[in-house]
């Protein structure tokens, strides 16, 4: 929280702590905190895991609650001045948010392994927004005074939609965000890398075993469309949360206590403030009691995981070494890579990416889990929205800051070794470009021979005398083999 509310907050009592009520009677609540009775009844009912509902979803609740607010005025469902209260309280704290994410985090203190609804969550917001209003009209904290946390703030509203339509509205904004512009950048980089190396031919490897050559610019080209599509995966997960918000449908998906049109205007009021498409669930019932649409964007995300560690995996393969690996790649040196050996450097950089997409298939099978009927999706509602919120949350987090490290701190400073293309002649699999002239057969007992005797292919069959020398050069041309049909430079 800035500094000015802080100090307001503060002012509003000299003691150490104060006295606040809810429906089930009084709670004593620290003095200098935002939130009130069932929050602090939450806090004392959940000590488990000392991990708080992520900050983006808090921060898509500022998001969310504003909308709110502006939709009830608009439905004329709550008065100019407590709506008026409401949207000045949100963007308060959005603003606070923005310059000071901890100090506000500290209102918001409920563990995430919390009830299944989001319910203390929602009611944790509710309380802050309302005391963060009193704070603005110089009301006592816990006054209820303009707002009251259940009437006002959570006007045409319950838990069971506000909840998952804050979870959806923050990973769509951080997909939107952060994942998105660092997998382009990433893509850019490598699309670089295989334009720079395209005329550099090295062996193909399938199995970890030589195989026919290929460009280099090619093996990069293929790392470069997979983060294309990793983009396009991205997109879509950001659209299929952004696509189906279950606000409008109250506690059960009827929408009691809402306004008919209170769903669609929330979403036409997101979509306007946060640049994405927001729409209303066309089916409430099944929004509300489905986490459907967060398990198919974490099933996207984890695929986007597979894909960098694929590419991180190959480049350490590629760059080992320096003498007695593969060798083919430098990769930036970034740390010492041992306490015992001396000048060891190693790819902790796609280390880390590899373990990144590990945690986010983790988060995929929690996620899959927590939407499975009989666990989480139980009749009228799902109940392990926190643990989805804070796993989707965690997962497009690790994946936007493992791409940009992956980008800035090893794909921009790669460099390709001078030797990496100097072993394709040496490859017994140089012989496939022979099978269709001295037949498999032949091609396979020239491999096996050349290999017993340490020659090259060429050396052999030119001994042998298979293959006439004008003809061999021309079926030996490393760059031809790695274009379509084997035609060489300009032959498609």
């Amino acid at each position: 929280m800035a500094k000015r509310t802080q100090r307001a907050a503060r002012g509003a009592t000299t003691a150490k702590t104060r006295i606040e009520s809810d429906s089930m009677g009084q709670m004593t609540v620290p003095a200098d905190v935002l939130y009130g009775a069932t929050t602090q009844r939450a806090v004392l009912n959940f000590p488990v895991s000392g991990r708080t509902v992520p900050p983006q979803v808090i921060a898509a609740y500022f998001e969310l609650k504003r909308a709110c607010a502006q939709a009830n005025l608009r439905l004329k469902e709550l008065p100019r001045d407590k709506a008026g209260a409401i949207v000045a309280a949100c963007e308060r704290l959005v603003e606070d948010f923005a310059d000071r994410r901890a100090e506000v985090m500290r209102h918001f203190p409920i563990d995430v392994y919390q009830t299944g609804s989001g319910t203390s969550t929602n009611m944790n917001v509710n309380e802050v927004i309302a005391n963060t209003a009193s704070v603005l009209r110089g009301r006592a904290i816990g006054s209820k005074d303009p707002l009251h946390p259940n009437d006002h703030v959570n006007c045409g509203q319950s838990s069971n939609d506000t909840f998952p339509t804050a979870m959806q509205v923050a990973g769509a904004v951080a997909i939107d965000r952060h994942l998105l512009p660092a997998l382009r950048r990433l893509h850019k980089s490598l699309a670089a890398k295989a334009r720079a190396w395209d005329r550099h031919v090295k062996i193909g490897r399938t199995h970890l075993m030589d195989a026919t050559p290929i460009r280099v610019g090619q093996e990069f080209g293929g790392y470069a469309a997979a983060v294309e599509y990793a983009v396009a995966r991205a997109e879509r997960a950001r659209d299929v949360l952004a696509g189906n918000l279950p606000i409008g449908g109250t506690a059960v998906g009827t929408g009691i206590n809402a306004n008919p049109r209170f769903g669609r205007t929330v979403s036409a009021i997101l979509s306007k403030e946060l640049g994405i498409a927001f729409r209303e669930a066309g089916n409430h019932f099944e929004a509300q009691a489905t986490r459907d649409c967060v398990v198919e964007a974490s099933g996207l995300l984890k695929t986007i995981a597979v894909s960098l560690s694929k590419v991180a995996n190959d480049i350490r393969w590629m760059g080992s070494g320096p003498r007695c690996g593969l060798g083919e790649l430098n990769l930036p040196a970034t740390q010492p890579g041992s306490s015992i050996m001396p000048g060891k450097v190693n790819p902790v950089i796609c280390e880390s990416v590899i373990m990144v997409a590990c945690r986010v298939a983790g988060n995929d099978a929690s996620i899959t889990i927590g939407g499975f009927g009989g666990v989480g999706s139980l009749l009228e509602l799902n109940v392990a929205m926190p643990l989805i919120a804070n796993d989707l949350c965690e997962s497009i987090e690790l994946l936007a800051n493992a791409s940009d490290m992956f980008r800035e701190k090893c794909i921009d400073g790669l460099e390709l070794r001078p030797d990496a293309t100097q072993t394709v002649e040496r490859s017994l699999m140089m012989v496939t470009s022979l099978a269709p002239v001295i037949g498999y057969d032949n091609a396979a007992k020239a491999a096996k021979e050349a290999y017993k005797s340490g020659e090259t292919i060429r050396a052999y069959v030119l001994r042998n005398r298979l293959v006439e020398p004008k003809a061999l050069d021309r079926l030996l041309d490393p760059a031809a083999m790695t274009r379509p049909g084997g035609k060489g430079p300009g032959g498609g």
